[in-house]
């Protein structure tokens, strides 16, 4: 058997059965017993999926955690790109221990992490009791469980997935072009705005997707820091699983946000698939000679 071979037997074992499973469960019906469903072969129902589309609350909780996602995403990326181009600006000898930097929150525990701003952000944590002795306030503050701890815990925990694609593709960068734009007469906004951003417009893409696919789905982050009655997908699916216990239901949720997170990731492929991020570097050195004003020399430029 080839390695290829090798490789779509792994994935259809580790992704397409799980998925499978998932669907078959979608179609069955609840019961009282273990397991709390009856399977399609055994009694098949459509009753998950008329609930799902007749109950504006699980609606709701997919649109909401939609929004906490690509709110989430794009905060991430906007806060990791100048992250990495500071790493890279560093002396080579700074760049690696700066490189790891941006890993240490992966060293400790996730939940360790969140526990960690329940104890900064509580009526009697540090966050407060450093503003009430400041005299910047006169009661405690309500941090917790609100939306900014909710969002606050998703940008510190989703941050990483998003400076790291862009590390690598700015390590790769041909640096060559920014210099030629630069020699040219291009000021610095113009060199980063026509060659740096282009160069890194498929890893701003990739960045957003790592951490908006995941972040679509988070349970854990909104339990511990976010608002009680808010309603969203990864709290839906954990209620319907654990505590009403209908499978039927919770999993016609997971198919459907799948379904909905499954778009933007086809339209990623398709823009890449038709060449729109290949050209990237290219053109950057096009609009880098012509940011300088030059009238013959955009074409050295492009070739630089």
């Amino acid at each position: 058997m080839s390695v290829r071979a090798l490789a779509w037997a792994w994935l259809a074992l580790v992704a397409g059965l799980p998925l499978l499973v998932l669907l078959a469960a979608a179609f069955g019906a609840p019961r009282d017993g273990v397991p709390p469903i009856l399977w399609p072969w055994e009694e098949h129902s459509l009753a998950a999926w008329h609930t799902l589309s007749a109950d504006g609350w699980a609606a709701m909780a997919l649109l909401r955690s939609l929004l906490l996602a690509g709110v989430t995403a794009t905060l991430c990326t906007a806060l990791a790109f100048p992250m990495a181009l500071g790493v890279l600006a560093a002396a080579p000898r700074w760049r690696a221990p700066l490189a790891l930097a941006l890993l240490l929150p992966f060293l400790a525990g996730f939940v360790l992490r969140m526990a960690a701003w329940v104890g900064l952000l509580r009526d009697s944590g540090w966050v407060n009791g450093v503003l009430l002795r400041l005299g910047v306030i006169e009661e405690p503050l309500r941090l917790l469980y609100t939306d900014f701890a909710l969002m606050l815990g998703m940008v510190h925990a989703y941050l990483p997935f998003a400076a790291l694609p862009l590390l690598a593709q700015l390590w790769r960068r041909d640096r060559a072009v920014e210099e030629a734009a630069a020699d040219l007469g291009a000021p610095p906004f113009a060199v980063f705005r026509s060659v740096t951003l282009p160069m890194a417009a498929p890893a701003l893409l990739a960045a957003f997707l790592l951490v908006f696919i995941p972040a679509a789905g988070e349970f854990v982050i909104p339990d511990l820091l976010g608002p009680p009655g808010a309603a969203l997908a990864g709290r839906a699916i954990w209620a319907e699983f654990f505590t009403t216990r209908d499978w039927p239901a919770a999993a016609a949720m997971a198919v459907a946000l799948l379904a909905l997170l499954a778009l933007p990731m086809a339209l990623a492929q398709g823009g890449r698939g038709s060449g729109g991020g290949s050209g990237g570097g290219r053109e950057g050195g096009r609009d880098g000679g012509r940011a300088s004003g030059g009238g013959s020399s955009p074409g050295r430029g492009g070739r630089a």
